[in-house]
């Protein structure tokens, strides 16, 4: 007898929430998931990753198998037992649900009872399942504030010329020359600095026409002979044939089959739409095999949990 205690199937539906778009919980309900894109909170000036909104549809009842086959194949158990265990979960969330009108799951969210009896699903924001923003978190930056300093002269009037007045004649005149002085070493200076500049780029100038003429003398004397060339070598590429599919359906009506083709990608099947058949019929496969033995094998675990009228379709070449 398979030890239940051990198992923890909150764990397992979250780890399930970071692959799948919509995991069912037979009996419950389903998780949903949708992508959100990086936000920008205004008001606390916070900047948030991309992540996956949850929510929870209580009439997505029916067992679609991903829950129990992931549960079988994790805690090596058998299929029959992982639904047990499931339907065992579920009875004792819905007795503490109506008991305490209350239900957590401290990674997915929270359940509630309301007035009506119905239930009630706020998700947790803490967690992100969006697996390409791993190691991404929340970023709050600081708000920049700028202080404008205002000089007011009280005593000055609007139309008043403010003069900065000298306390002699002597410093008047010390001032007068410290500028001219300063003023010719800067003229100076700048003549000589504009001189030895121009001098500096005709040098490289006639530097750079020198190797120029060096490179292409090398290049004219240089001669390039291949006495025995190689062979031509050719690479072909053998291409992977599968032709056994396994077909979910055929459609007379082409948005069926792109419903139920989107719906086998969001569950993980690597599924594909064929072109139409002579019946004008449009085949969905949940994939494509090499060999027949893998074909049988994949086709009788999707009639075991997915599809029982599965069958295989051989291409012919």
């Amino acid at each position: 007898m398979y030890n239940f205690v051990i198992m923890n199937l909150e764990y397992h539906i979250s780890q399930l929430l970071y692959r799948y778009q919509c995991v069912t919980i037979p009996g419950f309900g389903a998780f949903l998931t949708d992508y959100q894109s990086a936000q920008w909170h205004e008001p606390s000036n916070g900047f948030y990753p991309p992540k996956k909104l949850i929510s929870f549809n209580s009439f997505l009842k029916n067992n679609d198998g991903l829950l129990a086959n992931h549960l079988a194949q994790i805690e090596n158990i058998t299929y029959e037992t992982a639904v047990v265990f499931i339907e065992n979960e579920i009875t004792k969330w819905k007795y503490e649900l109506e008991t305490s009108n209350k239900l957590s799951f401290r990674t997915i969210g929270e359940f509630n009872l309301n007035s009506e009896k119905n239930i009630v699903f706020r998700p947790n924001d803490q967690v992100n399942y969006l697996s390409s923003s791993f190691g991404l978190c929340n970023l709050i930056a600081p708000s920049i504030k700028r202080e404008v300093i205002e000089h007011v002269f009280k005593d000055a009037k609007e139309e008043e010329v403010i003069q900065l007045v000298s306390d002699g004649n002597i410093a008047r005149t010390y001032f007068k020359y410290a500028a001219m002085i300063v003023f010719s070493l800067s003229c100076s200076g700048i003549l000589g600095l504009k001189l030895y500049k121009d001098k500096v780029a005709s040098e490289t100038l006639i530097v750079q026409k020198e190797v120029q003429r060096e490179v292409q003398n090398t290049i004219q004397e240089a001669t390039f002979v291949i006495s025995k060339p190689l062979p031509t070598v050719t690479l072909s590429v053998k291409e992977e044939n599968m032709p056994y599919h396994i077909v979910a359906g055929a459609f007379r009506l082409e948005r069926n089959a792109e419903k139920v083709y989107k719906r086998l990608t969001r569950k993980g099947y690597n599924a594909k739409r064929l072109a139409p058949n002579s019946n004008g019929l449009f085949p969905v496969i949940y994939g494509s095999y090499p060999s027949l033995e893998e074909a049988e094998r994949i086709k009788s675990d999707i009639q075991k949990v997915e599809n029982p009228n599965a069958w295989i379709l051989i291409e012919q070449f």
